[in-house]
């Protein structure tokens, strides 16, 4: 699957969890390359176990951000938290994309990974991708 996204930015997945799920299994860690396609660039997956809590996953974002990946893909990293929790893990990952980094999330809740998202791309059920840009949440009524 062939994916550009925005270096500096988060980008969100939308859409049903199986066609955001299916997006993120057909990315492959091996392939990414800058935007001239001509060199590759590191890419890094985080995930979280069951039992991992808020700061074991803080901490996986920070790895992430240290290891130098160009890509971080985020792979339903607040799975069984509260809210709160969410939130604290979600806002660990602007400064990774601003450290020059292009972030894509699919979170089980898509819409609290939309308060630190600068784009989104909705995944729809044929497998179709389409880019939506996120407005500023402080200007929303």
């Amino acid at each position: 699957m062939g994916l550009r996204l925005p270096v500096g930015d988060v980008t969100v997945l939308l859409g049903p969890a199986a066609a955001r799920h299916r997006v993120m299994a057909a990315l492959d860690d091996d392939s990414g390359r800058c935007a001239s396609g001509h060199a590759a660039v590191r890419v890094h997956r985080v995930a979280a176990s069951a039992g991992d809590d808020v700061h074991r996953r803080i901490a996986a974002i920070e790895a992430a951000r240290e290891l130098g990946a160009t890509i971080v893909l985020v792979d339903r990293l607040t799975d069984g938290l509260t809210a709160p929790d969410r939130r604290a893990v979600l806002a660990a990952l602007r400064p990774v994309a601003t450290g020059g980094r292009a972030v894509l999330v699919d979170d089980d809740d898509p819409v609290a990974a939309l308060a630190v998202a600068d784009g989104a791309l909705r995944a729809d059920p044929a497998g179709g991708l389409s880019a939506e840009r996120v407005g500023d949440p402080d200007h929303l009524v």
